[in-house]
């Protein structure tokens, strides 16, 4: 099954790059089988490609893509710096190294991954993603894992609001607080480990949504996350389970429906706490 790539929704950044509403995200698919995943992937219909420098696997996004005979302008793809490469010329250093690996001119959204608060370094950091982009290599910049104060940080002390902000985000850590600054600021929300890495979907309320549906209970999830508003990406390797995952744009959850997921918000993370995290 191919989905049609028009189905999946754009959203419009704060600089006016549209970026795809559903992509893959290729955290823990080894190097030697990402090309592949990709391959596999935008033949599905995904045209959004999200990866890191700290997933070692650039090389293997970019030559899926090339393999692939889809036009480098009909995918985005973001990728995120690494920690031990934060500060203004290292920020920059390592993008010219992603956009090797990739063997890309640009990258449509380059994030800086964790803010590390005790290194105090992602405020230059930023200043450098900002020449960046004003030198074409980045379409738009955004950051990942940013508490609201460190949000405000950039936006005093910078000219430029993150493009995006990826979070952990799922039912059971909806960050209702954050996901509101981010739409009074112009913010996209981006959602990392959307299915709480498979623990939410054992919960029987699910179960009785995706009866209702004739769906998964991923697929309810991954519903959820679009009529949010949030870019979803979630990671597979898996053909089958990449098709299902996308095959979400022929049904709507109900009010009540998004009242149910509601109220599965737990505030229980998945992964590390981005005040105390430091790489």
């Amino acid at each position: 099954m191919t989905i049609e790539t028009n189905r999946v929704p754009q959203l419009e950044l704060n600089n006016g790059v549209r970026i795809p509403q559903f992509g893959l995200g290729v955290f823990q698919i080894p190097p030697e089988e990402t090309a592949a995943a990709v391959r596999e992937a935008l033949e599905a219909g995904y045209r959004h490609l999200d990866t890191a420098q700290m997933y070692r696997n650039e090389e293997g996004v970019g030559a899926g893509i090339r393999d692939s005979g889809v036009p480098r302008e009909e995918i985005f793809v973001t990728t995120k710096l690494a920690n031990d490469a934060q500060g203004h010329d290292n920020a920059i250093n390592a993008m010219e190294g992603s956009l090797q690996r990739l063997e890309l001119d640009y990258v449509d959204l380059y994030l800086i991954h964790w803010p590390l608060p005790k290194q105090d370094k992602y405020v230059a950091t930023w200043h450098g993603f900002e020449e960046l982009q004003r030198a074409g290599k980045a379409r738009a910049i955004g950051v990942s894992n940013f508490q609201i104060p460190h949000l405000e940080r950039l936006a005093a002390e910078s000219a430029t609001v993150p493009a995006v902000n990826q979070i952990e985000l799922h039912p059971a850590l909806q960050q209702p607080e954050l996901r509101a600054y981010h739409e009074a600021h112009g913010i996209v929300t981006e959602a990392w480990s959307p299915l709480a890495q498979g623990e939410v979907l054992e919960d029987p309320l699910l179960a009785e949504l995706a009866e209702k549906h004739g769906k998964t209970p991923a697929q309810i999830v991954l519903r959820w996350h679009v009529q949010l508003g949030n870019v979803v990406f979630p990671k597979s390797s898996s053909p089958k389970r990449m098709r299902e995952n996308i095959d979400i744009f022929d049904f709507s959850l109900s009010d009540s429906d998004l009242d149910v997921l509601s109220g599965l918000d737990e505030g229980r993370r998945t992964g590390f706490d981005p005040d105390t995290f430091e790489g």
